[in-house]
Formats: structure tokens, C-alpha cells, sequence
């Protein structure tokens, strides 16, 4: 089932969740059980993140260039399709601009489509040391915009060469939205206008960045609406869990926690869990008062907090 449709079906609160693949190395049996404890909420969907490749280019005896494509937690399309075709859970795949050639997205854009995976997640990525692709005849999508505008290609049938008797790929495609703002970004009013060009190129859906104060987030929605931007758009939460995630989170994601937050936190740090569990269920709460049914948590590896969360609100 595509996301939008679960999105419209939706009459009273919904969730849904992102999980990270485990690092290189490790077993993919660390995330079946956090999914296992997700299981009793029901999540109409469940995001499985992907990561850049990092290329080392270098030339070889003959002058030939060569580049050697390392991913530090490989595994999304396979995680997808045991998810899945496993759980009868709804999955979304993020794919990258970054670290893929347009060729290589298509490929796995097919691989998605032969395990029966509807959605994907449309993102530039960030961090990358590898743009631009060696061979001089395969192309990069620049930013997310682009990548949508290739999926809703795929959705017409047109693939980077011509098939004769082609089939179409109709995915669904979300895209990113930053209530604070992206980092790079010069503005909140650059930021939107890039954001309503993935929604004009074909995304169906917004789901926002973490946040930790809802007024940034309702403001972020009154703003998009203000430059036309009508798809959905779905509230994301991350739980804080622990003391070091004071400087993590705004290190890493480039956001402001709330001073009553931190405050508390620093006040009573032994209780640093049950203060962020609480936190997280209050704006849950006034996000489903507001009439934003719909609630992504982003989970990475740790499922049981969420489960608490959902079961105390619902």
C-alpha cells in the first residue's frame, strides 16, 4: 500500500517509524527485533534509512581511473523486503542523490519494484565524498528535486534509455522537510522554495526533521501552506534518551532543544529517560490535537520507548 493512501485512509491517530540498518558486519537480526517490538502498535509503514557510499578514486598501472565504493551500514533494499514480505508491514526506502549514479538508482528502483516495495524516500544526502561518477557517460542526481523528477519518469515508463514495451514503476515519493531550517540553507525562505520544488516535481508527502518544540513546527506548516505547498505534511519525533544526546542531537541535526528541556534534564539527569519519554507523549498529544493524525518517530535502534509512547496516547 502506497504511503499517501495510508495517509487519506487514516481516520484517527497513526504512526509510523524509521529504523537504521546495522553497521556493517553485524546481523540484521539487532533490527528484525526492534520491529518485532513495534509490531503491537501497529505502524502503517516503516522508513529503513541508506547511507552513502564513500569512493576512493585512484589510477591504476595503465592510467585507468578506478574508484572503490565502501557503505558503512549497506542493506536497505534487503532490509525492505524482509520487512515486508515478512511482517506485512507498509516499507519506505530512502534513496540518495549522493554516492549513486542516476544509473545506479534505477537500478535499485527496480530491485524495490520486484520486492513489492511501493514507497521510497527522496533525499539528497549528506556527508558524501563521492559526487560525481568516474565514467563520463553516467549522471548524478544533484539535489532531491531531481531525483523525484526521475522517479515520476519511471512512473510514466521512461527509463534513462529507451525499452521498447517498458513498465511503469509507480512509487510513491515522500521528501524531507526542516521546521528549523536546513544547515546549509541561507533562509527559511530558501529553504521552503527548494522545498515546494520536490513538491512541484511530484512528492506526495512531507515528512519534517526531528523537533523538539511543536510552535516550530506549526509554524513550519503555516509557512508552507502560505507558498502553496498542499501535501501532507507528517510531524517527526525522536525520544531523548540519554544525557550525551544533549550535544548529539543538535551536533548532528542541527536543531535547537527547548531550555525547559535541558533544563530539567541537567536538573535531574538520573531521570533523563523518563524526562524525554514524557516530553516526547506532550507533544505527541498536542500534535493529535491539532489534527496532525499522523506521527513518524524516528526509532534508530531502540523500539521500546516508542511502543510505550503509542500505547499510552492511542
Amino acid at each position: 500500500m502506497r504511503v499517501i493512501d495510508h495517509i487519506n485512509a487514516a481516520t484517527g491517530p497513526s504512526f509510523s517509524a524509521e529504523i537504521i540498518p546495522p553497521p556493517r558486519g553485524r546481523s540484521v537480526r539487532d533490527l528484525i527485533e526492534v520491529v518485532e517490538c513495534l509490531g503491537p502498535v501497529r505502524p502503517r509503514w516503516i522508513d529503513v534509512t541508506s547511507h552513502s557510499s564513500t569512493a576512493n578514486i585512484h589510477e591504476d598501472a595503465k592510467g585507468n581511473l578506478r574508484r572503490k565504493i565502501f557503505k558503512k551500514r549497506p542493506g536497505t533494499i534487503g532490509i525492505c523486503g524482509v520487512i515486508q514480505n515478512r511482517f506485512k508491514i507498509d516499507t519506505v526506502a530512502h534513496v540518495l542523490c549522493q554516492g549513486f549514479t542516476r544509473e545506479e538508482t534505477e537500478d535499485a528502483l527496480i530491485e524495490l519494484n520486484f520486492l513489492g516495495v511501493e514507497n521510497i524516500l527522496a533525499l539528497r544526502g549528506d556527508g558524501s565524498n563521492y559526487d560525481k561518477p568516474v565514467d563520463k557517460h553516467r549522471s548524478v542526481n544533484t539535489y532531491a528535486c531531481d531525483l523525484v523528477k526521475q522517479v515520476k519518469d519511471l512512473r510514466d515508463g521512461q527509463y534513462l534509455e529507451d525499452i521498447s514495451n517498458s513498465v511503469a514503476l509507480d512509487f510513491c515519493v515522500g521528501v524531507a522537510g526542516y521546521p528549523e531550517k536546513h544547515f546549509e540553507a541561507a533562509n527559511m525562505k530558501t529553504d521552503l522554495m527548494y522545498l515546494k520544488k520536490k513538491v512541484d516535481a511530484g512528492a506526495e508527502y512531507i515528512i519534517t526533521q526531528m523537533f523538539f518544540n511543536n510552535d516550530r513546527f506549526f509554524s513550519f506548516v503555516k509557512e508552507c501552506r502560505e507558498i502553496g505547498i498542499k501535501v501532507p505534511i507528517i510531524p517527526g519525533i525522536k525520544v531523548l534518551r540519554s544525557l550525551s544526546q544533549l550535544r548529539s542531537i543538535p551536533r548532528t541535526f542541527h536543531i535547537d532543544l527547548p531550555d525547559a528541556l535541558v533544563d530539567e534534564v541537567m536538573e535531574t539527569p538520573e531521570h533523563v529517560q523518563t524526562i524525554g519519554r514524557r516530553w516526547a507523549e506532550n507533544q505527541v498529544k498536542a500534535l493529535l490535537d491539532k489534527g496532525f493524525n499522523n506521527i513518524h518517530f524516528y526509532v534508530m535502534q531502540d523500539a521500546n520507548m516508542v511502543s510505550q509512547i503509542v500505547q499510552t496516547v492511542s
